[in-house]
């Protein structure tokens, strides 16, 4: 690039997404937060769980928790993966990611492996 930075490789892609997504969750997290608060004083009032669950808005609480944590395993499991691709690509054996990432060598082959895979089915697309 004409700045003196070199371009994003994948792995910065998918820690900059892994930042945003931490971002949005962090958001919804807060808004939640409140609205637990809230089910929390309409309970400690006397108010039934029926009560509570059936005037609680879309989304559940419950329901932003899940999405939250979906949101958040995607993004880092990708995050993982590219990451243990651009250490592979500095010449980083499997074995010293795997102690980096206080995982098992076969799981960072498995990680490695999904991406390599993942690469062949969209070049047979």
């Amino acid at each position: 690039m004409s700045d003196g930075h070199p371009a994003p490789d994948a792995a910065t892609l998918a820690l900059t997404d892994l930042v945003d997504a931490i971002d949005d969750c962090v958001l919804q997290l807060e808004s939640t937060r409140e609205r637990g608060l809230e089910l929390l004083a309409a309970r400690n009032s006397g108010t039934s769980w029926l009560d509570i669950v059936t005037a609680e808005s879309r989304p559940l609480v419950v329901e932003t928790v899940s999405t939250v944590m979906a949101t958040l395993a995607r993004a880092g499991s990708t995050f993982r993966r590219e990451e243990a691709h651009a250490l592979q690509a500095e010449h980083v054996s499997i074995n010293r990611i795997a102690a980096l990432f206080g995982v098992t060598r076969q799981r960072i082959s498995a990680l490695l492996r999904d991406r390599s895979e993942g690469d062949d089915e969209a070049l047979a697309d």
